[in-house]
């Protein structure tokens, strides 16, 4: 995942960065990092993509469930109707009509639960996973503002005079 790669990028440049003499500070380029961190802003709407993907394709698996178990429904109205004549018929006709139905429902919930279960743990690692990079993005941020403050008092314990 590209997210993750440039994660990385931050925390070996943060690595390799000069280390500030006797504070354990570090002095990193920030163009470095605020590009990195831009990357990683473009790169989260395709894990949204694919959170999407995922919500469409359980509304298309629904559908056709839905169709499968309309023909079938038709299916057995249409025998139904052409055994009418024959009282015997017609009821073995009806039962079996309900039979289908009931078969195709079950069906069509079963099909809806797994695909409301995919798309959910989809969703759910996606909301874990961004979740992470969000306290990761926070964890590099609040480093970066602390290395600012520590320039920042280092160029004011500096005397010019």
């Amino acid at each position: 995942m590209e997210i993750f790669t440039l994660l990385q990028a931050i925390e070996d440049l943060l690595e390799q960065s000069k280390t500030i003499p006797f504070s354990g500070k570090a002095v990193v380029e920030k163009e470095e990092v605020l590009d990195i961190i831009k990357e990683i802003r473009l790169k989260l709407p395709d894990e949204l993509k694919q959170a999407k993907w995922i919500k469409e394709e359980r509304d298309r698996i629904i559908n056709e469930a839905k169709k499968d178990a309309d023909e079938i429904v038709n299916d057995a109205t249409s025998r139904t109707i052409s055994m009418i004549d024959e009282h015997e018929i017609t009821k073995k006709a009806y039962e079996k009509k309900e039979e289908i139905i009931a078969a195709g429902n079950d069906e069509f919930r079963k099909i809806q639960k797994e695909a409301d279960k995919y798309s959910y743990d989809k969703l759910d690692e996606l909301e874990k996973t961004l979740t992470d990079l969000q306290s990761q993005v926070s964890q590099i941020e609040s480093k970066i503002q602390s290395e600012i403050e520590v320039l920042k008092n280092g160029k004011k314990s500096i005397d010019l005079e």
